[in-house]
């Protein structure tokens, strides 16, 4: 197949990670004899510097025509004056909202050969596989009014958390259309005993959970989520939350896996365009060492491949590769046993590109 795919390298070690992605999806369409060019454009700080824009007219319109995104991070100490009007981080958040993307997926495997990689006993997180599917376009980090004001002299700033109904039951439909792929269990996360956001959550939740009488359901709080997601984390298969919740317990539950950089992500919309990136953010003082992990953009490019471009065989592949690679005893700075010596970014790419042999 023919395909064109968007790359965003964005800030700090984006470029890196980006460029082992790519080898590794170079890799696999001369194996599997596709087709696929890579177009870059800027976004983030890199593209705040050059334009004065974090997200560009022209960027936007690349993904816009492409069949899929894949991102590196953005962000960084350089551009963080929380006084600043423009920002990076508005970059990310107005491509999603650009391209209409409404569910984010984050998929938290164990691999058994890093079990002793994780601060938490192997025996709790052996056999965990969830997902958490975390809505994208509403709530805090969209609602309105948000922001600072001088007020009786003193300054006074607010941000608001909004949802709608139709907002809540399309990411509900993901996460049950997902479960049906994979344990037959969905949990609803949300803060319910105190927000009537969340009230409206549950309830809209509750009616959805209806429509799917052959998946397991249960509502859950966000503070217990948190606890139970190092306490019992196996067993979780499909988590559903609000943006912000899916934000922080996301970045809590890479600890199961050892490292955020394990853990890609996919923002998904009605049809098969979609955006993929890893959860971590730009670590601007890695950056040109060759030492940070690039399995979680590999394995993001391994959901580009399932989910855009529909080419299952093939991100069963990037998955196997990673698994083999981490079998043989591979690992990079964040992963790496006490004692053991590390591999580079760069190596570890070569590595996983190595595997995939068709």
């Amino acid at each position: 197949m023919q395909a064109r795919i968007a790359v965003l390298p964005g800030d700090g070690i984006g470029p890196e990670v980006i460029a082992e992605a790519v080898k590794v999806l170079r890799r696999v369409a001369q194996t599997y004899e596709h087709e696929f060019a890579f177009e870059e454009a800027l976004i983030g700080g890199a593209a705040l510097d050059a334009v004065g824009n974090p997200l560009p007219v022209e960027t936007l319109q690349l993904c816009r025509e492409s069949d899929a995104v894949l991102l590196g991070a953005v962000g960084g100490p350089k551009w963080d004056d929380p006084r600043a009007a423009i920002r990076p981080e508005q970059g990310l958040l107005g491509l999603r909202k650009g391209l209409e993307l409404f569910a984010n997926l984050r998929p938290v495997k164990v691999y058994p050969d890093l079990l002793n990689a994780s601060p938490i006993k192997p025996e709790t997180i052996a056999d965990v596989d969830l997902l958490v599917v975390r809505e994208l376009t509403g709530g805090i980090y969209f609602g309105r009014p948000s922001g600072r004001e001088q007020c009786l002299g003193y300054e006074r700033a607010v941000d608001t958390m909004v949802y709608t109904t139709p907002e809540i039951e399309r990411v509900m439909h993901v996460a049950f259309k997902l479960a049906r792929q994979r344990r037959r269990k969905v949990t609803s996360v949300d803060k319910a005993n105190v927000l009537s956001v969340s009230r409206l959550w549950r309830e809209v939740a509750d009616r959805v959970a209806r429509e799917y009488p052959d998946v397991e359901f249960e509502n859950i709080l966000v503070d217990a989520c948190a606890m139970f997601l190092v306490r019992r984390p196996a067993n979780f298969d499909v988590i559903v939350t609000s943006n912000m919740f899916g934000d922080i317990l996301t970045d809590e539950a890479s600890m199961l896996a050892g490292s955020m950089g394990m853990l890609p992500s996919a923002s998904l919309r009605e049809d098969t365009l979609g955006l993929y990136e890893p959860i971590h953010g730009s670590a601007p003082k890695y950056t040109g060492m060759n030492v940070v992990n690039p399995i979680a953009t590999i394995l993001s490019g391994a959901m580009l491949l399932r989910h855009s471009l529909r080419l299952e065989e093939e991100a069963a592949a990037v998955e196997a590769a990673v698994a083999a690679v981490l079998k043989e005893g591979y690992r990079t700075r964040d992963i790496a046993e006490e004692g053991k010596q590390p591999i580079g970014t760069q190596e570890m790419g070569d590595l996983i590109a190595d595997q995939i042999r068709g």
